[in-house]
């Protein structure tokens, strides 16, 4: 997993209450991770690497904290090949970058969340950092957003999206492909509902409209369709991938996945083995007190939000921030307020959809249906 020079191997552990929360795969440990027993303390606790926020980036090169009580999360989906990543996808392809990049908003009161996607081919101008080998990285203007976890890990990352919003990142987490399937296997699926077929092209998930049961492999695949569903483009990938952060967590509400030990260590179990977190969250008792602090927040009143973008004029395939809307966007989450309807409203667009993203909707409370 790439981290930076300053990266420091601190274990995190495992489980008192996810409760409902945060943002896709990552949120799943992060508060389901918080305190069952001793005798899985030292395996668990050994799974999970973490980065020293403020050591890697400086402390005073950071943006204040505006609301206090509130928390910002970012959360990152590495596309790394590394080990058993592999195996999942095209295995020949070499180094890593954040495939998926949301910013999660935790306000003040912490029964509610907002998760704003980054398009990860938003061009965008990347802060000077330290790469792994501590050597230093300079400032480039109109790098590709995604290029910046495989040049200089994930604390750049951190910075990059602190300099871009002007926000705060309290926590991060990231999690690989091998973390992925293998909390969605835990869960025994995850259920996804779509409007319209997803074709497979190019190699990717085909499926027909209606209900489905996915595995860890085919929500994998479901998250990284591109072609083949909607109008092909990765702002219409971001809508799925939304959509089933929501499914996956409220498949953990449904299951009661958290009141049975058995499930919650086998998640804690899976997520941790490919997880990265930043140091402040990398111990038993401050990933109790987190994940306590969240037990409010409901998957039903999580917003969903794509940072608004524009279509480059140089290169139509590489998307721009939309300043106008992104500037309020980003004043509402640093002062804890609503996101005003003029802030969501991107000039480009990925193709039509409901509240979690093109075409897929998020399953209604109820029993879970068996796993296929």
């Amino acid at each position: 997993m790439t981290s930076d020079s300053t990266t420091t191997t601190t274990p995190r552990s495992r489980g008192s209450r996810i409760r409902r929360g945060l943002a896709w795969t990552a949120a799943v440990v992060v508060l389901g991770a918080a305190g069952s027993g001793w005798w899985a303390y030292s395996h668990l606790n050994g799974n999970i690497d973490s980065v020293d926020l403020d050591q890697a980036i400086g402390a005073d090169n950071r943006p204040p904290k505006v609301a206090e009580n509130a928390q910002n999360i970012l959360v990152l989906g590495s596309d790394s090949r590394a080990g058993a990543n592999g195996e999942l996808d095209h295995g020949d392809v070499s180094g890593a970058r954040s495939d998926t990049a949301m910013l999660v908003h935790i306000p003040e009161g912490r029964a509610r969340a907002t998760a704003v996607s980054i398009p990860r081919d938003t061009l965008i101008t990347r802060p000077e950092c330290k790469d792994k080998d501590g050597a230093s990285v300079p400032s480039a203007d109109r790098v590709m957003f995604n290029s910046v976890y495989s040049l200089a890990g994930p604390a750049c990352v951190v910075k990059t999206v602190e300099q871009l919003s002007g926000i705060r990142v309290d926590h991060f987490v990231e999690v690989d492909f091998a973390g992925f399937k293998g909390l969605v296997d835990a869960l025994g699926g995850v259920t996804v509902t779509l409007d319209k077929p997803m074709t497979g092209s190019k190699g990717g998930l085909k499926l027909d409209a209606g209900t489905h049961r996915l595995n860890g492999t085919d929500s994998l695949k479901f998250v990284r369709t591109r072609y083949g569903y909607g109008d092909g483009s990765d702002l219409g990938r971001i809508g799925l991938q939304q959509q089933f952060m929501l499914a996956m967590l409220s498949e953990i509400q449904k299951q009661d996945a958290l009141g049975n030990p058995a499930r919650l260590y086998k998640l804690a179990d899976a997520g941790t083995k490919s997880l990265t977190t930043d140091s402040d969250l990398a111990s038993l008792t401050a990933l109790s007190d987190f994940a306590r602090s969240m037990k409010r927040v409901d998957p039903s009143t999580m917003e969903t939000i794509m940072l608004p973008v524009a279509y480059d004029k140089v290169d139509p395939n590489r998307v721009v921030v939309a300043q106008e809307q992104a500037s309020r966007l980003w004043e509402a989450l640093r002062a804890d307020q609503k996101v005003p309807a003029s802030a969501k409203d991107s000039p480009a667009k990925g193709g039509p959809g409901t509240k979690g993203g093109p075409g897929a909707k998020s399953p209604a409370p109820g029993p879970s249906p068996s796993s296929s």
